[in-house]
């Protein structure tokens, strides 16, 4: 039978449900016109907002552009005038120094004068009647005169000149090598007389101002000996069983500079020089000008050297040196070819298939070299019925280890046969850190090859690190010469830094490394160092000298934030156009007695020809207030203070609400400066800021945080 179909009965709407629909579907289209015309409206008010901002944005360039001459020659003038002033004040100091040193008579040559060079070395060469207290004082001046002739050739500009003091340098070096040795005789050949009766051996430590001498004379020949410890010296060594009954002695000498990796340096320069690319002179004009190229600022040497007075011809390389402070800063739109601010200089070339080869770029000596030998006993003096009879010898011997020739098993009885070093056993030694050094990681051991020149890290082995104690030891195959190597670049990139003022012409300059936080208080051309953490910096820390003076003394205790030619090479930057830069370093030194820098995160946001900063004008003593720190944009053409914070959420380059567009650093500062912070900082000695413009060049934080 068919199924019959299911009739669905239709519900119909009532008349109130109808109305009700009708009323919700016309609701629906007065809230989607409503939107529509709320959307237009706020479409309309951006349209407007944007307008309003070009216009503005538009006067404010109008503006800017009408006073770019003014504020170019106004901040041409304040950088001319403390230019001007430093090379004079500069010239002065070097006259004053040079006649001090003059008349000081110290015993040193003047490295510049061959004769006086020479003089001294063949009156010290020849001269051998004296004690050991003159001759350690002989070697001191020699420690000065190289440290001299090394300092001349990196600054010599005649090329003819170089050998000359190359020449006159490993002269001095292989002197000094002879009398430090000269002196281990001295004493060696006089040990019977200074047995100690507890060791019945014969053990010295003999401190001067650049050296520490440790000789150990084996005398008793104690089987069971394996070892002496220098304490006064901080220095112990390890004897293997088999020297233990023979005749030696170990001489320590430990020098506080380092003259190996000079000749390193010397030997291994590459044949041509790699330079980094320089727009030729030809394309820099000669006459300082403002105005008639207006993306440029040109303050070049040319019309400076003019003003300046007769005293720049007396020392001409003092102010020819003086004269790249503030050399040509040209700032325009197109990207610059220069990477650094530092002068190009050759660089070390390094066989790239030898890892063993510590790379004198990347790795310093710190604390000094340690001269570790094994020396044949010399004859000692025999005393019988009131005469003293003594074998004469000419000079101490080395005593070959590992042991060529022996009975004992492990080493080979064949004379043409090399030795075996691992047939022998390793010689050990520990030194406790200098106290005048700090190192921020634990060393790297490396020993001197003499024949290539060279500092290996291979033949070192089991070396234990106690940081806490500030002690270090390893054994090595033989016994040879080594140093405690840093990594030169650990302290990069920095953290963060500030530039907060102390007063009129002083200031705070902190840099947060990435290992150690150091702070330099600057005052008129005086620095002083404070380190929040570090060992044994007693001879540096709370002590005020010049700003060149303390750069050498931070690298020399190991507290390195000053940039080279290779830094770029090894840590990440910030890259930024090198002109712009330095335009930028140069303007807050001139404020730097009344306004604060710091770090900002934006800058590594902004661009390579841009830079951003945080500054404010800072009167009262203590910290920065966090609300007070305005965020500042610094490019090619415009500087202005931006509307976003330090904690904003994007970067942006709006400007921030009633500021102005201006074509100089320290006139968009001056917009939010009172009258009495712009009063003294018209008032900055110019000693100040060039010593906070050197520090700020030689750190150069806004690229290497």
């Amino acid at each position: 039978p068919k199924k019959k179909k299911k009739h669905t009965k239709k519900v119909r709407m009532s008349k109130a449900e109808r109305l009700k629909k009708q009323q919700e579907e016309e609701g629906k289209k007065v809230m989607s016109s409503e939107a529509a015309r709320l959307q237009a409206e706020i479409e309309e008010q951006e349209r407007l907002e944007r307008e309003r901002k070009l216009e503005e944005i538009q006067k404010l360039e109008e503006k800017a552009e009408q006073n770019r001459d003014f504020e170019l020659t106004e901040l041409r003038h304040l950088l001319e005038e403390n230019y001007s002033a430093i090379i004079r004040w500069k010239v002065d100091a070097a006259e004053k120094a040079e006649w001090e040193r003059y008349m000081l008579c110290d015993g040193v040559p003047d490295a510049k004068d061959q004769r006086a060079v020479n003089t001294f070395v063949t009156l010290w060469k020849d001269y051998s009647d004296t004690d050991i207290e003159e001759e350690l004082q002989l070697c001191n001046s020699a420690v000065k005169l190289i440290e001299a002739l090394d300092e001349l050739m990196k600054e010599a500009k005649d090329p003819e000149l170089v050998p000359k003091y190359h020449d006159a340098l490993i002269e001095v070096q292989e002197i000094l090598h002879a009398k430090h040795l000269f002196i281990a005789e001295k004493l060696l050949k006089g040990a019977s007389d200074n047995i100690d009766p507890d060791t019945r051996n014969m053990q010295t430590v003999s401190k001067h101002k650049n050296v520490t001498l440790c000789l150990w004379a084996n005398l008793f020949k104690n089987p069971s000996f394996t070892g002496f410890d220098f304490q006064e010296a901080g220095l112990s060594f390890k004897l293997p069983e088999e020297l233990a009954v023979s005749d030696i002695a170990v001489r320590i000498l430990h020098t506080h500079y380092d003259h190996l990796s000079i000749l390193s340096r010397l030997r291994h320069l590459p044949q041509k020089p790699i330079v980094e690319e320089i727009p030729p002179p030809a394309q820099q004009p000669e006459e300082t000008r403002v105005g008639q190229n207006k993306s440029e600022l040109l303050i070049t040497n040319q019309d400076l050297k003019e003003k300046q007075i007769d005293k720049e011809s007396v020392i001409p390389a003092q102010t020819e040196e003086l004269s790249g402070h503030i050399c040509s800063l040209v700032l325009s739109d197109g990207p610059s070819k220069l990477n650094s601010l530092s002068p190009p200089v050759p660089e070390f070339e390094e066989k790239e298939d030898d890892t063993e080869v510590v790379n004198l770029v990347q790795y310093t000596t710190l604390g000094g070299v340690f001269y570790y030998d094994l020396l044949q006993l010399p004859p000692q003096p025999i005393r019988r019925k009131g005469y003293t009879i003594l074998q004469m010898v000419d000079g101490l011997k080395v005593f070959p280890y590992p042991i060529e020739r022996s009975n004992k098993k492990e080493c080979s009885d064949d004379p043409t046969e090399k030795p075996n070093k691992g047939a022998c056993s390793p010689v050990g030694v520990s030194i406790v850190l200098p106290e005048w050094v700090i190192f921020m990681e634990m060393p790297l051991v490396a020993r001197w090859d003499a024949a290539e020149g060279r500092w290996r890290k291979d033949g070192i082995i089991n070396v234990s690190y106690e940081e806490a104690e500030g002690k270090i030891s390893f054994e090595m195959e033989s016994f040879q010469i080594f140093a405690l190597m840093r990594n030169t670049f650990a302290n990069f990139p920095f953290r963060g830094w500030e530039l907060r003022p102390l007063g009129q012409n002083s200031a705070i300059y902190t840099v947060k490394g990435a290992l150690i936080q150091i702070s330099i208080t600057i005052e008129n051309s005086q620095c002083m160092l404070q380190v929040a953490q570090g060992r044994g910096l007693s001879h540096l820390v709370g002590k005020w000298m010049s700003g060149p003076a303390l750069q050498k003394a931070m690298a020399k205790a190991g507290i390195d934030i000053f940039v080279n030619e290779n830094t770029h090479k090894y840590v990440s930057i910030c890259k930024k156009n090198p002109r712009i830069e330095q335009f930028a370093y140069d303007q807050m030194a001139l404020y730097a007695s009344a306004c604060a820098f710091s770090w900002s995160k934006w800058n590594a946001t902004c661009g390579e020809d841009n830079l951003v900063l945080q500054g404010c004008e800072h009167l009262k003593a203590g910290p920065v207030p966090e609300d007070s720190w305005n965020i500042y944009f610094v490019g090619s053409q415009r500087s202005r203070q931006l509307e976003i914070t330090e904690n904003s959420e994007a970067f942006s380059t709006d400007h921030a609400a009633g500021s102005e567009f201006h074509s100089t650093l320290i006139h968009a500062l001056q917009d939010s400066m009172s009258p009495d912070g712009i009063a003294l900082v018209r008032k900055s000695h110019y000693c100040f800021v060039d010593t906070v413009q050197s520090l700020l060049s030689a750190t150069r934080p806004l690229v290497f945080s």
